[in-house]
């Protein structure tokens, strides 16, 4: 290991990742991902959430001319297509996403230190984050850097900083369902009834009282195999991510909902006799947790009126989609046919540390904002904005909020990362 990192990156999901390779390929010298499982990946491995929700404007069909987004993740699809791992743009194979983001990892010269947790930081003073602590096989250490990119998820590196922190909706803080995904094996989908049809055995065995998920819906994906199904269907409400005692229980009442729906599918549902439970996540999927306060924050009304700044680092046209976090139901509400919306470079920014990026679904967004920009391709789209920004910022000698957005914006037109006039 190294006395001191320019870019430190803490958290290796997709948002992560591109961050990391991001900040190698625009100059840093010393670049170090710091992940707490055994793979890269976050919610689309640990979580196994598939497929990738859209990354196109809100058009449709989805169109090579209307893409949003692409950069490193471009080169993931790419890179999961070569090796049979991705189907129809969005579904992809898990296993196959671990190998890709190694090999894009370690060809870009990323150091790497998996298996290990961020569980503090040191500031030198109240603006400036001098190094963080983590915990691993190793031991307890401190570990030095320049700039320091938060990509946990839950903003965690940010809130040991003292960066101010919004959770869930304003009425009473409870943020979107937990959800855990798994999936169903030698399924006869020759035999598979629509989706109506199984909605409403759903809603009979709800009253009936043999189901106990609140959501209102058998919510199902495709997968690479063509008896096998994805479910995202399971939900835990009214608990907070951030909280151990209450993950915990938000990790052992999802199981029971996961085999519940399975027994349920078993029984009731044709072609699913002869199935069996496949997998399920090695983690519960997290929705929404912390949400950084920083130098703007992204609002519904940015989201569905289609507006585009100035300094926008990335453009996204997903719906404001909340799932109840207190119970039942869906809300949905889409950009207008064709338009999509910039997401700017000050919610990346938090309002009072320095050399300190957030990227991914804890930046500075309400809640309703942050139901669309949570999925997985803008968030991969935001962490090489961030990576991007922390290699210009430390080749300058300057703090990430004093970088001229415009020279981050033509890096990443330059990289391939915004295609868009």
């Amino acid at each position: 290991m190294k006395q001191c990192y320019d870019i430190i990156v803490a958290g290796g999901g997709l948002t992560g990742v591109a961050a990391a390779v991001a900040a190698k390929r625009s100059g840093a010298e010393n670049v170090l991902l710091i992940e707490r499982y055994g793979f890269l990946g976050g919610m689309a491995t640990a979580g196994l959430v598939n497929p990738f929700m859209s990354y196109f404007k809100a058009k449709r069909p989805y169109t090579a001319e209307n893409q949003l987004i692409f950069g490193i993740f471009q080169e993931i699809l790419e890179e999961l297509d070569k090796l049979g791992g991705l189907k129809n743009r969005t579904v992809f194979d898990a296993e196959i996403m671990k190998l890709v983001l190694n090999r894009i990892v370690q060809k870009a010269g990323v150091e790497i230190l998996l298996h290990t947790f961020v569980e503090g930081v040191i500031k030198s003073d109240a603006n400036i984050i001098e190094s963080v602590r983590v915990a691993n096989k190793s031991g307890v250490y401190e570990i030095k850097g320049k700039i320091f990119i938060d990509c946990t998820g839950d903003a965690d590196v940010a809130y040991m900083a003292g960066v101010p922190c919004r959770k869930g909706r304003d009425e009473d803080g409870f943020a979107q369902p937990m959800t855990m995904c798994f999936r169903v094996a030698n399924v006869d989908r020759s035999r598979m009834p629509s989706r109506d049809e199984i909605n409403r055995l759903y809603k009979g065995a709800v009253a009936r009282g043999e189901i106990h998920n609140p959501r209102e819906n058998v919510l199902f994906f495709d997968t690479m195999q063509p008896d096998v199904i994805h479910f995202n269907t399971t939900r835990i409400v009214m608990k907070d991510a951030t909280d151990a005692e209450q993950l915990t229980q938000a990790e052992l009442e999802a199981r029971e909902q996961c085999w519940e729906m399975f027994y349920f599918l078993k029984k009731y549902v044709p072609g699913f006799e002869n199935s069996y439970f496949q997998v399920s996540a090695p983690q519960i999927g997290v929705r929404e947790s912390r949400r950084i306060v920083g130098k703007y924050v992204l609002t519904q009304e940015d989201v569905l009126n289609g507006r585009k700044f100035e300094d926008s680092v990335c453009y996204c046209a997903y719906n404001v989609d909340i799932h109840n976090p207190a119970g039942s139901g869906t809300v949905i509400k889409s950009l207008t046919e064709g338009d999509y919306y910039g997401i700017p470079y000050r919610c990346l920014l938090p309002i009072n540390v320095d050399n300190l990026l957030v990227a991914g679904r804890p930046i500075s967004s309400t809640h309703e904002a942050h139901s669309s920009l949570r999925v997985m391709p803008t968030c991969t789209a935001l962490g090489q904005a961030a990576g991007t920004a922390a290699a210009m910022a430390i080749k300058e000698g300057i703090w990430p909020s004093e970088l001229d957005a415009q020279k981050l914006i033509m890096q990443l037109k330059a990289d391939g990362a915004i295609r868009l006039q």
